[in-house]
């Protein structure tokens, strides 16, 4: 009777050794595996040797996995969330999720197959936890490729594409509406000259801080949630600049827009390619570059369309103007708009969701993806098989905590001083090895590039002008010593200058004057009314006995001139705008709009070649050829030239952004991703801040030194950009 309670436990001894040794030498088979695909990567050989090589030890794709690694939780008396009330005789289907338990302390991680006892983390040094996480997300990274294979690349990723394309569109629109709407905004406000400038300054600096913020707040809190807001931020800024009135208001209103687009380039692209496997993610992100220069199109169209009608105005009382490059302002927040709506059907980034352990979320958002893309292929019969998930080991932070009762206000500060404390601590790992090379090559490269790029491109419409400034210039009528008596002026009156001229009881009325400049003439007995005087100037003159009725004649006009026994009356406020006639206000607009058009075949090509001769290549090359394409620039004499030489740049430059976004992101780790890349982007926007203050107050007295300036940082980034690490194999750690 005794002998079979003995061979019971004998036999369970039995199966207990089993086990342990089955459990071995699975570990030392997974671990195998993974070395195999780590070499599969390097190698460029298939994934699907890999899976089919280790598929019974393949932990994702099979439900043996799941049970393997829960033997774990089993052996030292705990169970999970997956396995807790089911019998050994439960059936589990292929494809059925059974939920990945979460981390805690004291508790087996989950992924881990078990050698021995486990050793308790608080006998770990960071160090030693530190390079445990590293492990995993070495394991997630191979392990995360190939469930994308799985999802495949269907309608989920069209989607997200052309949701995150909108995003991308707007900032290309927010930067084509600085160098738009300028010289409106300055007219329209009385700028001085020593004001010019500041728009474009300030809207960049937003931009700045943005990429920097956003980019790194993405990183804690979701590439979703932060686009959204950082939109929403940019959306509504931008609507409400278009209807105030003051400068500053009208500054700072651009500003603060400027900071919410400033983390759309980051996020965008952390975002997309965090959905994507490893050979669609060089061609797509660049195809997803082709909406930065549809905003730019955008933006161009609607400038020449709108901003020179100045009949599509309004005003209520002399007090409130709204004419009408505040409807284009208006029009151009429309992308903005559209792209923070579709946002809001979209889910957050599988991959964020696995870096930070939400697991159960990820594996919700990527059988969401493989679903879509299978009911798309016409396959809805199609089972998505991942069950099990790698999940990195999540390091306790030490953060102080207050006190319940303590106040709200205290406790909003104290969330945002931990949140920009966590900012800045992950912007510091990004000068960590072995990311710190990358990160000083990368920022020389955005800063070159950017450099060249925004000098040239945002400040060319002045180029324009002044090229067209000095032909009417040449057309200038001079008349000198001239004696005009009892005649009454209806017509316009433009590019002229007037010296020693004297006018008695002479009629100005519903004229105006365009250009024009009286010097050292005389106005006796004259009458003014309804004048308006668009460029025109009275230097050192003298009124005497005249009067004025509706005129926007003031003092600015009045220089260094005397007025004796004259009266005004019902004097116009403010700076009179007007683009009737005006060709160069369309002439502008459509250069703008063929040199972004122009990009459209480099985007192509890009888009085309980029897994093919690689990234490194084609950012040297396309830096080192818009370089000397740049150079080109100084020789050009007119117009027509100039277009030209204007549209090759742009059309040979475009492969170095699309080059360097893809680059930037396969560099940086996903938990530094966005932080890195925002990094990236404000240094960026630092040096278009720079480019348009240098080549602002240069291009109005030699185009040579600007030109040569940005040749030679187009050329020596490009020498950097040579420099960095070929990213064409890399999976997404």
């Amino acid at each position: 009777m005794d002998e079979a309670p003995n061979n019971r436990t004998s036999l369970a001894k039995g199966a207990k050794d089993i086990a342990k040794e089955a459990k071995k030498q699975a570990a030392k088979n997974l671990n195998k595996a993974v070395d195999r695909a780590s070499d599969e990567y390097m190698t460029h050989r298939s994934y699907n040797r890999f899976q089919n090589e280790e598929e019974d030890y393949n932990s994702y794709s099979q439900p043996d996995a799941h049970y393997a690694d829960n033997a774990a939780n089993d052996e030292d008396g705990a169970s999970s969330d997956a396995t807790e009330g089911h019998d050994d005789e439960d059936e589990i289907y292929e494809g059925e999720y059974q939920g990945v338990p979460a981390y805690n302390d004291g508790k087996p991680r989950d992924g881990q197959v078990a050698l021995g006892q486990p050793v308790s983390d608080s006998l770990k040094s960071h160090k030693e936890l530190e390079n445990e996480r590293q492990a995993d997300e070495e394991e997630l990274a191979q392990q995360y490729e190939l469930i994308m294979q799985e999802c495949g690349h269907g309608r989920f990723q069209w989607q997200l594409f052309f949701v995150l394309g909108l995003a991308l569109m707007s900032d290309g629109v927010e930067v084509f509406v600085v160098g738009f709407v300028l010289p409106s905004a300055e007219t329209d406000m009385c700028l001085p000259n020593s004001g010019a400038g500041w728009l474009g300054s300030i809207v960049y600096l937003g931009m700045m801080f943005g990429a920097f913020f956003w980019g790194g707040l993405s990183d804690k809190v979701g590439r979703r949630q932060c686009l959204l807001i950082s939109l929403s931020f940019n959306g509504f800024f931008a609507f409400l600049s278009s209807f105030v009135q003051g400068y500053g208001m009208f500054l700072f209103c651009r500003m603060v827009s400027g900071f919410g687009i400033g983390g759309a380039v980051p996020i965008v692209f952390s975002f997309f390619a965090e959905v994507l496997a490893r050979e669609k993610r060089g061609e797509h992100l660049s195809w997803l570059c082709m909406f930065w220069m549809i905003g730019g199109i955008y933006a161009s169209a609607m400038a020449w369309a709108i901003i020179p009608h100045y009949g599509w105005s309004f005003s209520m009382g002399s007090a409130y103007q709204f004419h009408s490059w505040r409807v284009f302002v208006v029009v151009c927040a429309l992308p903005c708009v559209s792209a923070v709506v579709a946002l809001t059907f979209m889910p957050e980034s599988p991959r964020f969701y696995l870096q930070t352990g939400k697991h159960d979320e990820a594996w919700m958002v990527l059988k969401q993806i493989h679903d879509t893309n299978m009911r798309a292929r016409g396959e809805p019969e199609r089972v998505f098989t991942v069950n099990r998930i790698k999940v990195p080991r999540q390091l306790d932070e030490l953060v102080e905590m207050q006190n319940e009762s303590a106040n709200p206000v205290l406790k909003v500060l104290f969330k945002i001083t931990t949140e920009l404390r966590g900012i800045w601590l992950t912007f510091l790992r990004c000068f960590n090895y072995p990311v710190k090379n990358n990160t000083v090559k990368l920022a020389a490269v955005w800063f070159t590039l950017s450099f060249g790029y925004y000098g040239l491109s945002v400040w060319f419409p002045d180029v324009i002008k002044h090229l067209q400034a000095d032909e009417y210039a040449s057309r200038v009528k001079i008349h000198n010593n001239e004696r005009i008596e009892d005649f009454t002026f209806n017509f316009t009156l433009e590019n002229q200058i007037h010296r020693n001229g004297v006018f008695m009881n002479d009629r100005f009325i519903s004229m105006k004057f365009k250009a024009v400049t009286f010097i050292d003439s005389s106005f006796v007995n004259c009458y003014f009314e309804d004048v308006s005087s668009v460029g025109s100037v009275f230097k050192n003159c003298t009124f005497v006995d005249s009067f004025f009725y509706n005129t926007d004649v003031d003092d600015a006009k009045l220089k260094t001139s005397k007025v004796i026994n004259s009266s005004f009356h019902h004097n116009k406020t403010g700076c009179q705008m007007t683009f009737d006639d005006d060709y160069s206000a369309y002439w502008v607009y459509f250069v703008n709009f063929l040199g972004t058009l122009a990009v459209l075949p480099g985007n192509i090509v890009s888009a085309l070649l980029m897994d093919k001769i690689g990234r490194l290549s084609m950012l040297g090359g396309s830096m080192v050829l818009s370089g000397i394409s740049c150079f080109f620039l100084w020789f050009g004499t007119s117009e027509s030239m100039m277009i030209f030489m204007l549209c090759l740049y742009n059309g040979l430059s475009i492969s170095a952004w699309n080059s360097l976004d893809v680059v930037t992101t396969e560099l940086y780790p996903t938990d530094r991703r966005g932080t890195g890349f925002g990094f990236c982007n404000a240094i960026c926007k630092l040096a278009a801040v720079l480019g348009n203050l240098i080549f602002g107050s240069l291009v109005g007295i030699t185009k040579a030194i600007p030109i040569l300036l940005a040749s030679a940082v187009l050329v020596g980034g490009g020498l950097v950009g040579l420099r960095l690490p070929d990213t064409r194999a890399n999976v997404l750690m």
